[in-house]
């Protein structure tokens, strides 16, 4: 069950909504806006995001000067936005967060979160430079060796499972797509 709070009021037209399963097949209750027939739909948010490498191995990790978490260490990510795709919203947000000139690889990790109904992507990146210019949201972004990660201080949980993998796979020379259901 996902932490949003249901819809209450049509988006089209603002009359109160009713909770039903719609007449079109559908098998899930849904918010019908009993005066103009809209269906509202609340669908998982996607969070998309890198895994920032330096030639050298080091990894880019941003401190959090927002909520949730704030203080604690976490990949550049954030929310995709409409008219982006994956990996230009994961581009998008390693500039907003750590100003960052990379250069996107390939989906590394697709992680499904449904008790906070989010889906977290993350992408291979090569870092171009070391040079950073980390925005408002950044308290700090620095530069990890694999042993200096400081893992008790991770942001999320999503973010200490993909770097868990990255690090194994880089250990073991594999290359993998990892998807994974945390529930």
């Amino acid at each position: 069950m996902s932490f949003r709070p249901p819809i209450k009021f049509c988006n089209q037209c603002g009359a109160a909504v009713k909770h039903a399963v719609p007449d079109d097949g559908d098998t899930r209750i849904r918010a019908i806006c009993p005066a103009c027939g809209v269906v509202h739909y609340q669908n998982p948010l996607n969070v998309v995001g890198c895994i920032p490498v330096l030639d050298d191995g080091r990894i880019l990790l941003c401190k959090r000067n927002i909520e949730p978490r704030w203080g604690k260490w976490t990949l550049p990510a954030g929310f995709m936005e409409l008219d982006e795709t994956t990996s230009q919203g994961s581009a998008r947000e390693t500039d907003e967060e750590a100003g960052a000139d990379i250069e996107m690889g390939r989906l590394f990790s697709v992680i499904s979160v449904p008790r906070v109904g989010q889906v977290h992507l993350f992408y291979c990146a090569r870092l171009r430079s070391e040079t950073l210019n980390p925005g408002h949201e950044t308290i700090e972004a620095r530069f990890f060796e694999a042993k200096d990660i400081p893992w008790n201080e991770l942001a999320f949980r999503t973010v200490s499972i993909t770097l868990q993998r990255y690090l194994e796979d880089r250990a073991s020379g594999t290359v993998q797509v990892h998807n994974i259901d945390l529930v």
